[in-house]
């Protein structure tokens, strides 16, 4: 038999958007108020984790990190558990530029309140400059190639405290560090009073009398850690007055579309977009060591507006590394065996949000991801590799390993055929190993449902109960690392919701 639940703010989700809608709205329980956070995966224990790198993958992140697109060219990494992909992100912590959220064109989104709130997200996590012993080699390899051609490297933030320099951020920080919202905003917002609930996966919602109404299932599968949900096992309806959706830009558009709001609000799932990327790797003649240290410190961003790419510096383990190494046999062995004398560069792509690339479901009402690599993309990130290739070789690597050259592996003395050897025409989608970074859109934030799903606020159009709260609510593709704007605009939507309530959130 069903529980019935009655709450007055249900929010769905725990990452950047949910977590953060969690504190914010935390007063409220001191007013009366029923707050619960419900979060599909588990609550995971740091102290638990080993560090092994396949093993992480599967306690982290869904499919074990290999959630493929509908025509499976690229993978899609992201998190289940409390604190979402929070769990799983470096810590980088940029504030957006001006010039995307002016893009945006949006009445009631001023640039200067979104750079207000990302300021107070960076000092409540933490963010700051990691210090210089906690800067590999891998890391100075990139600023010192980028200074050899005239290229400036900005040091980005991030936010950790006590960081041991065990590289595992990909992989669940083991030391508690990295400052996510399952170490910053759940554990104020629990201690204010708001409920969570792990292990509870929302199925659909519908209208009901002058809020919400959750079909909700909570699983009792064994995590691998053994930690427990804490409502027990079966089928919930949740009656809430106010609902905030902050399941991430995948699972927030396919709760929408299971739930049969799509027939009014066309543009649910659609102008979905991403960061599509590929880890590139120089070849030095001594020892690099860079998973000692943070992985990631560094950005070069002077050609993306211009030419749409980026580059960051980065650190993977061998098992994704040499799942990103194009070909078999002798040289993809030998690059493998070069492992630690591998220097590694991440390309992004700053891709279009079109309305045909989207999230759908199947029958069973599972997200499927209708996304292509679109010409202009490939050749963005073609001129990457190129860009990449250049800073390698200028650090002093021997040799560069290129996906879209034939062969993949150029030599220091053929340097000078950069443009002639890696080319658009030899990037070949499904061929190449890409995944997509910083999942955006799907229900973005606009002026009316016919081009939109909600407000400048997150309140969905047409259901004045039903708010958004995370990456999906992106018009068009950040230019940068979006958690921190993720959290401004999640700070932004919890005041609607706290409108709504009758009262001030915090």
């Amino acid at each position: 038999m069903d529980r019935t639940i009655h709450a007055d703010v249900v929010i769905i989700g725990s990452g950047a958007g949910g977590g953060t809608v969690a504190a914010s709205l935390a007063p409220l329980v001191a007013q009366g108020k029923r707050v619960l956070l419900l979060e599909k995966g588990a609550r995971i224990d740091p102290k638990q984790l080993t560090g092994a790198e396949v093993d992480s993958a599967a306690l982290h992140y869904a499919q074990g990190g290999a959630h493929p697109t509908e025509d499976r060219t690229v993978t899609l990494a992201y998190a289940e558990g409390l604190g979402g992909s929070t769990l799983v992100y470096t810590g980088t912590s940029m504030t957006p530029p001006e010039r995307v959220i002016a893009g945006w064109n949006l009445p009631g989104l001023a640039y200067s309140d979104v750079v207000e709130r990302t300021a107070k997200f960076a000092v409540q996590n933490g963010a700051a400059f990691i210090p210089d012993e906690l800067i590999n080699e891998n890391n100075r390899l990139f600023q010192k190639g980028c200074a050899a051609l005239g290229r400036e490297a900005r040091q980005f933030p991030i936010n950790v405290r006590g960081c041991r320099g065990s590289s595992l951020c990909n992989l669940g920080c083991p030391n508690n560090a990295k400052q996510g919202t399952a170490q910053v905003q759940i554990p104020a917002a629990q201690a204010l009073g708001v409920e969570v609930v792990t292990h509870a996966e929302v199925r659909s919602l519908r209208v009901g009398g002058r809020g919400g109404i959750l079909d909700v299932v909570v699983d009792d599968t064994p995590h691998p850690h053994g930690i427990l949900g804490e409502w027990p096992a079966g089928r919930y309806v949740i009656h809430a007055h106010s609902v905030v959706l902050a399941a991430g830009a995948i699972h927030t558009p396919a709760l929408l579309m299971r739930s049969g709001l799509a027939a009014d609000l066309p543009a649910i799932g659609r102008f979905w977009t991403c960061h599509p990327a590929h880890i590139l790797a120089g070849e030095h003649d001594h020892a690099i060591s860079g998973y000692v240290g943070h992985p990631k410190s560094f950005v070069w961003e002077e050609r993306v507006v211009a030419e749409r790419y980026f580059l960051e510096s980065c650190m993977y383990f061998p098992f994704v590394t040499a799942k990103n190494l194009t070909g078999f046999g002798p040289d993809h062995e030998r690059l493998m065996a070069a492992y630690d004398r591998l220097q590694m560069i991440l390309v992004l792509a700053c891709d279009d949000a079109l309305p045909e690339q989207r999230v759908d479901i199947d029958e069973a009402g599972n997200p499927v991801i209708r996304y292509k690599l679109m010409p202009r993309t490939i050749e963005a990130m073609v001129r990457g590799t190129r860009a990449a290739a250049e800073i390698f070789f200028a650090a002093g690597a021997t040799a560069v390993h290129a996906p879209s050259a034939r062969p993949t592996l150029i030599e220091r003395s053929e340097n000078a055929d950069l443009n002639t050897r890696i080319a658009s025409k030899l990037f070949l989608p499904g061929t190449i190993s890409v995944s997509a970074a910083h999942f955006m859109g799907g229900c973005r934030m606009g002026i009316t449902a016919r081009d939109s799903v909600t407000t400048a606020r997150g309140q969905v159009h047409g259901h004045d109960w039903l708010f958004v709260a995370d990456g999906s609510l992106f018009p068009t593709a950040l230019e940068i690392n979006p958690y921190l704007t993720i959290m401004a605009l999640a700070d932004h939507v919890a005041e609607a919701v706290a409108d709504r309530e009758g009262h001030t959130a915090a």
